[in-house]
C-alpha cells in the first residue's frame, strides 16, 4: 500500500537526511527522513508562511498543527523564547524527528503524536532528555497563536474535523495563520471557514500560496 506523510506509522524504509531552514532571523539544520512531509527540503508553502506572518506573541501558548519535523514550531520557539510551543502531528516518525531537532537546537518546543480529529495523544517513542512530554491539559489549549501548513491531502472531511478541533482551542484573542496552495483549495477553505463563523482574511499571496489569518468573529 502506498504510504503518505499523514500516515500515523509510515513503514517506508528509513533514509535519514537533513534540510536547511534559512530565514532572515532563523537558521536551522533539521533532521528529516522518508515517510514525512517534504523530507528533501523545507516546503515552499512553509517558507511563504514563515516569511509573511507577524511575530508570534512573546508569551503564552503557541501551536504548530501538522508540525512534521518541526520547521514551523522551531521558528516559533526561536522568535518567542518565553512562550510555550507545542507541535502536533499524526506521523510518529515526524514527531520523533521534531523532538530530536528541538533538543539539538536547544529550543523549548514540545511535540506529541495525536489523532487527527480528536487531538488525543497516542503511544510514542521515548523523549530526548531535553524535550518534555506535553500534558493532556496542554493539548486542550487555549493557544494564543496557531501556525500551520495543514495536510490538505488528507481530504476535506478529515481536514475540516481537524480544524474544528484545533481552531476551537484558540484563545479569545488568538489568531491562526494557515498557508494553503491556491490550486489545492485555499479559496474554498477560506469560504468554508467563514461559513463556520470565523473571521478570515487573506494576509499574503505568493508563488501560488495563500496565507489565511483566522480569528474569532467579533461578538
Amino acid at each position: 500500500m502506498a504510504q503518505h506523510y499523514f500516515d500515523s506509522d509510515p513503514d517506508s524504509t528509513s533514509r535519514p537526511s537533513t534540510a536547511d531552514l534559512v530565514l532572515p532571523d532563523v537558521h536551522l539544520r533539521l533532521h528529516t527522513d522518508r515517510g514525512v512531509f517534504s523530507p528533501d527540503k523545507v516546503d515552499l508553502g512553509t517558507r511563504v508562511l514563515l516569511e509573511s506572518v507577524p511575530p508570534p506573541p512573546t508569551h503564552g501558548r503557541l501551536l504548530d498543527l501538522g508540525c512534521g519535523y518541526g520547521p514551523i514550531a522551531l521558528t516559533m520557539a526561536s522568535r518567542a523564547p518565553q512562550a510555550t510551543v507545542l507541535g502536533v502531528d499524526v506521523n510518529a516518525r515526524a514527531v520523533a524527528l521534531a523532538r530530536r531537532n528541538a533538543a539539538e537546537h536547544g529550543l523549548g518546543a514540545r511535540f506529541a503524536v495525536v489523532a487527527p480529529e480528536a487531538g488525543l495523544a497516542v503511544e510514542q517513542e521515548p523523549l530526548p532528555e531535553a524535550v518534555s512530554e506535553p500534558s493532556a491539559q496542554e493539548l486542550q489549549g487555549p493557544f494564543d497563536a496557531l501556525w500551520s501548513n495543514p495536510p490538505i491531502r488528507v481530504g476535506k472531511a478529515v481536514l475540516h474535523g481537524m480544524l474544528r478541533t484545533w481552531l476551537g482551542r484558540l484563545s479569545t484573542e488568538g489568531t491562526a495563520h494557515l498557508v494553503v496552495q491556491r490550486h489545492l483549495g485555499s479559496d474554498s477553505l477560506h469560504k468554508w471557514l467563514t461559513g463556520q463563523g470565523w473571521h478570515v482574511e487573506r494576509t499574503a499571496s505568493r508563488a501560488g500560496f495563500r496565507v489565511l489569518a483566522v480569528r474569532h468573529s467579533p461578538s
